[in-house]
């Protein structure tokens, strides 16, 4: 078999939503992946500060913020922080509205002081409401807004019950920023985030591509929500999760079991790359 270069999104793909520990099955055939010769990337919406738990299982580096920060091994070949215009003018424009808002630098990630009391009435079954659930509720490194001291931010994730909320930001963000929206259970909230249009994880997966000098169609990705549009796009061989978005299996390749029925491990074998 060529080579391939395999880029996975971390939360309902890799682990489960907010977790920072993959199942063995996983981690197995990854290692056996990476024997045979294939390279393996994270591939995610985390920031560095929220995916470095996961970096001592070896991967060959990654594409993170949404294709906002990518690194080949230990060397960084992309890195786009929004400007501080930019971020002011989303925050402003967010609160304002009533949207609650968690901003990620590399360093790490600050949300608004209330958010914890607002996911904590929201239904299941959104993995990235889940994320930012157990992120909150175990003190994962998300510290308050307050402490936010100005450093390059990367992403702007955004929560709020009604689409209305979004009317300002979008006017003055949408040039510049994909507003992407999650699918969300019934009366449940609005969640997504603002991502540059400036870089995306597909972007992100050519530029690794570029430096190996592997073609596109030797590519495979795994991904399970709509922020993995783009990297699902992209590669030359695209596995959603069951647990995944509908919209995303439908254009996907394959569509792997569930992350929580050792998915990834049984979609590596069926590729022959483990």
């Amino acid at each position: 078999m060529r080579k391939k270069l395999i880029f996975i999104d971390i939360d309902g793909t890799l682990t489960e939503p907010g977790s920072n520990v993959p199942p063995e099955s996983a981690l197995e055939v990854i290692r056996s992946a990476q024997a045979n010769g294939h390279k393996v990337f994270l591939c995610t919406g985390r920031n560095y500060d929220m995916l470095s738990p996961l970096l001592k299982y070896g991967f060959d580096g990654m594409v993170a913020s949404s294709g906002g920060y990518v690194m080949a091994g230990d060397k960084l070949i992309f890195d786009c922080p929004m400007t501080d215009v930019q971020r002011d003018t989303a925050l402003d424009s967010l609160h304002r509205h009533g949207v609650f808002c968690t901003i990620e630098a590399a360093d790490g990630s600050y949300g608004d002081a209330d958010l914890k009391d607002f996911l904590k009435d929201q239904p299941e079954g959104n993995s990235e409401i889940e994320r930012w659930r157990k992120a909150l509720a175990e003190n994962l490194n998300i510290r308050p807004m307050e402490q936010y001291d100005g450093a390059p931010v990367y992403k702007v994730v955004i929560m709020c019950r009604e689409l209305s909320q979004l009317d300002e930001a979008r006017s003055l963000l949408e040039k510049d920023f994909d507003f992407v929206l999650q699918e969300v259970p019934a009366h449940g909230c609005l969640n997504g985030e603002l991502i540059n249009r400036s870089f995306d994880k597909g972007r992100g997966i050519l530029r690794l591509c570029d430096y190996y000098g592997v073609p596109v169609e030797d590519t495979v990705g795994f991904g399970d929500s709509m922020n993995d549009l783009e990297m699902i796009r992209t590669v030359g061989t695209s596995v959603c999760m069951e647990n995944g978005a509908k919209a995303l299996k439908e254009i996907s390749t394959m569509v792997a079991p569930s992350v929580t029925d050792d998915g990834l491990a049984k979609a590596f074998r069926k590729l022959g790359l483990a």
